[in-house]
């Protein structure tokens, strides 16, 4: 019960040590984002054709400094990423096979590059494209467009970051199925469900048009057939760890349980 009770600290004490150095590193992406968000800001404003287009407007005293601290606050948070992924991976990498830590190690680098990916795909091609749209509704409908600056970058980050998200994908799903949690041919199986889902959250993030929908669900439902790909490779080599497992256990039978 003692031993149960000092592991129980030790764990508590390592996650409070991985949380300080998250902390540390935080606070000084917060310091450089200072010097990184203005510039930002200003590429956002005047880099597409279809942004310099737009006058934008502060609404409330307080909308430009709001605005400049979401920046701060996002560049943060995405420079601090790959520590954040390297910390939980050093928390739970001693529960795990080496094999397993080194290859779920390699993952972080390509989860911050899919992140990235799926940002840029988003602000490059989907989000100049709705901005056109609009634009073009509200001159069909005759209306006279006053865009706050504020309202600008939220629609800005909800068209942006969840692609970054999504871009996820291929990562988890390797990952899990490096766990043995899903296989390939679930995945094949409940493909049109999947589509299904993909349709519906293309339909949440785009305008209701027809050309739009297609740039945004196109992707998505490829990006799901290359984590079918990715997910047969990482397969096979779950069923050879486990095979290889088995031969241990049956060489050395006191060390299983």
């Amino acid at each position: 019960m003692n031993n149960n009770e000092l592991t129980i600290i030790e764990h508590i004490e390592e996650l409070r040590k991985r949380l300080y150095i998250v902390a540390v590193f935080f606070v000084i992406s917060v310091v450089g984002s200072f010097f990184l968000a203005e510039p930002l800001i200003h590429f956002l404003q005047f880099n597409s054709e279809e942004a310099q287009q737009l006058q934008l407007h502060s609404f409330k005293v307080t909308d430009p400094v709001k605005v400049y601290f979401q920046v701060i606050f996002i560049l943060s948070v995405v420079i601090t990423s790959p520590i954040i992924l390297y910390q939980i991976w050093s928390f739970i990498s001693p529960g795990l096979y080496e094999k397993e830590r080194r290859v779920t190690l390699s993952y972080i680098p390509y989860s911050v590059l899919l992140f990235l990916g799926g940002v840029v795909f988003s602000y490059e091609v989907l989000f100049p494209y709705i901005i056109k749209f609009m634009m073009q509704m509200s001159v069909e409908l005759d209306v006279q467009q006053t865009i706050g600056i504020n309202e600008y970058f939220q629609f800005l980050m909800q068209i942006t970051l969840p692609f970054g998200v999504i871009f996820q994908l291929p990562i988890v799903v390797l990952f899990l199925t490096r766990l043995g949690i899903i296989t390939p041919m679930m995945l094949a199986k409940v493909r049109k469900y999947a589509y299904f889902i993909l349709l519906v959250i293309a339909a949440i993030i785009t305008p209701p048009d027809i050309m739009s929908h297609m740039f945004v669900t196109l992707p998505l439902c490829i990006l799901y057939e290359i984590s079918i790909l990715i997910s047969r490779a990482g397969y096979r080599k779950y069923l050879r760890a486990e095979q290889q497992r088995q031969i241990e256990l049956a060489n050395n039978p006191s060390t299983d349980e």
